[in-house]
């Protein structure tokens, strides 16, 4: 009797198996990708208000006074909503200006700088 050529139900199972883990992997791959580039561009446009903001205030040439303002802003057809809040610093010549940006209400991005007396 001679032995017979190919392979077994086991061994195609196996195989199957291997590729549909492999399959698996890849498409969380993607999917990792997808998101983050999402998130690159929520962060970018999100920066650029605010940014925008922050230069506003800059291009016053004045103090900020104390406290907060909320401004919409649209980027990319996409609104966004930029939180400024103003403190101050123990050097009075100086302000801490915190820019938060939001997204239907869920925060996106955060930045802090000071500005000082022109």
């Amino acid at each position: 009797m001679r032995p017979s050529r190919g392979f077994t139900l086991v061994e195609v199972l196996v195989a199957l198996g291997i590729v549909a883990i492999a399959l698996l992997a890849g498409t969380q791959a993607t999917s990792a990708l997808t998101r983050n580039a999402t998130r690159q561009s929520d962060v970018l446009l999100a920066q650029i208000c605010a940014e925008n903001e922050l230069m506003a205030l800059r291009l016053a040439r004045q103090l900020p006074g104390v406290g907060d303002t909320d401004q919409p802003c649209e980027q990319a057809g996409r609104m966004f909503r930029v939180q400024l809040g103003v403190r101050p610093t123990p050097n009075p010549s100086f302000r801490r200006i915190d820019a938060q940006v939001l997204e239907d209400g869920v925060p996106v991005l955060r930045i802090t700088t000071i500005q000082g007396r022109f």
